[in-house]
């Protein structure tokens, strides 16, 4: 068997994403249909934004946000909370030897993306942008 040579600092295998994709899509169906017995659970609509895999492929972290970004702390709660029978569906439905231990952090992307607009709209921002394409122009 062929031994991992990757080294951490090259970012994930064609593998970890492949698998935590499909760990995406199977977690956002799931939550979606509300196949998942809890009633708490089910009333919040959940956007799976991202799955990262460890390398070994033991652990999986689902980054997620409850739609309108309300609610967060609660939707975590009960992720965490039904995560086993979370973990069994997606094992079932992927077909998987091993699922991964299912972990679940906030995703902050859209909150980045909010800061990056509002500091681009900045007018001392505009105009230093501004200043450095007429500089590359001259």
């Amino acid at each position: 068997m062929a031994k991992n040579t990757h080294s951490t600092g090259r970012g994930p295998s064609q593998r970890q994403l492949r698998v935590g994709e499909l760990i995406r899509r199977n977690l956002s169906e799931i939550l979606m249909r509300g196949d998942i017995h809890d009633p708490d659970l089910n009333r919040i609509s959940i956007t799976v934004g991202e799955v990262r895999c460890t390398p070994d492929l033991h652990v999986a972290t689902a980054f997620i946000l409850p739609l309108g970004g309300k609610g967060a702390p609660e939707a975590l709660d009960l992720l965490r909370k039904n995560r086993h029978e979370i973990r069994r569906t997606i094992g079932k439905k992927m077909g998987l030897k091993h699922t991964p231990e299912l972990r679940y952090e906030i995703d902050g992307t859209f909150d980045q993306m909010d800061a990056t607009r509002r500091l681009l709209e900045n007018e001392t921002v505009k105009r230093d942008v501004a200043a450095k394409d007429e500089d590359t122009d001259s």
